[in-house]
């Protein structure tokens, strides 16, 4: 479990989420809210109007999100009303840093290309394993890293097929309830 006490956090503070690829290269950011932690994690809260973007790309949800950051190497999504039925996006990362600055709070981490991805209607199913293993090989990754990434997105892919919490889509409820209480 996180300690937010020792970040200093309190619900409703802003969080810059940056996401990088291998080496440094930029990926997605995007700004939430914190909105607590619990033994999963902690939940940060994105309400509709959240602009995400990446070097070429960009997109402002019209759907409230949250992402769960807790101390492995695994971030899971959880959105409601998205309109691919895009319901969890779990990525498979380097383990998040939290960093503090005159600006705020930020955490990054480096995505690693495996996901699991549950949609409505859909069996869940761990998505980009191609791009995972040309990456691997074309960047170098650590092998005792591609052993924890892949180890770590069948161990996700089991509990989000056997919904257990936080995919139990409770765990995350209670934390949409608190986005809604913030406004979001």
């Amino acid at each position: 479990m996180s300690d937010p006490t020792a970040r200093r956090l309190s619900p409703g503070d802003p969080v810059r989420v940056r996401a990088l690829k291998w080496g440094e290269a930029p990926h997605w950011a995007f700004d939430g809210r914190w909105l607590g932690a619990d033994e999963h994690g902690d939940w940060i809260g994105f309400a509709p109007g959240t602009r995400f973007a990446r070097p070429g790309n960009e997109f402002t949800a019209d759907w409230p999100s949250l992402t769960l950051v807790g101390p492995s190497g695994w971030l899971p999504a959880f959105n409601l009303g998205h309109p691919r039925g895009l319901g969890i996006y779990v990525d498979l990362a380097t383990v998040p840093e939290w960093r503090a600055d005159a600006s705020g709070w930020t955490v990054s981490y480096v995505d690693l290309d495996l996901d699991v991805v549950a949609r409505d209607g859909e069996a869940p199913f761990i998505d980009d394993e191609e791009e995972f293993a040309e990456h691997a090989v074309a960047f170098s990754y650590p092998a005792e890293l591609v052993a924890r990434v892949r180890a770590d997105a069948d161990a996700v892919l089991a509990a989000v097929r056997r919904r257990e919490a936080p995919f139990d889509g409770t765990t995350a409820a209670h934390w949409f309830e608190q986005l809604a209480a913030l406004g979001g």
